[in-house]
């Protein structure tokens, strides 16, 4: 048995086996599916970035597994490109790590957020 570890080196961890991006980077990402996994609360609050597939989290492994039969119509393969965003980048990094166990190896997340997003001036919407 292993012995346990805290959130922030777990985090570390799993952000060591894929390349995170930033907003910029997110924004540029021809093809890629964003994917909002905030709660509805901050939705409502901040708005919501276009085109953003919006996966509560607890419903994100479901809604992405290829293979689900209760996916998303987006959820084509598993070679799509997702970057998943919650509020300031922290859930997301462990959303894309479990998507990653499902085969989606091409799942990122997006570093700062939501909140990176809307800093760097990128387009949001309200909710």
């Amino acid at each position: 048995m292993s012995a346990p570890v805290g959130i922030d080196e777990l985090l570390e961890r799993v952000r060591a086996g894929y390349t995170r991006l930033d907003a910029q980077e997110a924004y540029a990402a021809a093809g890629a599916l964003l994917v909002d996994i905030r709660y509805q609360a901050l939705r409502e609050r901040d708005g919501l970035i276009p085109g953003a597939l919006v996966v509560e989290r607890n419903e994100l492994e479901w809604r992405l597994d290829p293979l689900g039969s209760h996916r998303a119509p987006e959820a084509t393969s598993h070679d799509l490109q997702v970057v998943v965003i919650c509020n300031e980048g922290y859930a997301s990094s462990l959303a894309a790590a479990s998507l990653h166990a499902l085969g989606l190896h091409r799942a990122t997340d997006l570093t700062g957020g939501f909140q990176s997003w809307k800093a760097a001036g990128l387009p949001v919407t309200p909710a």
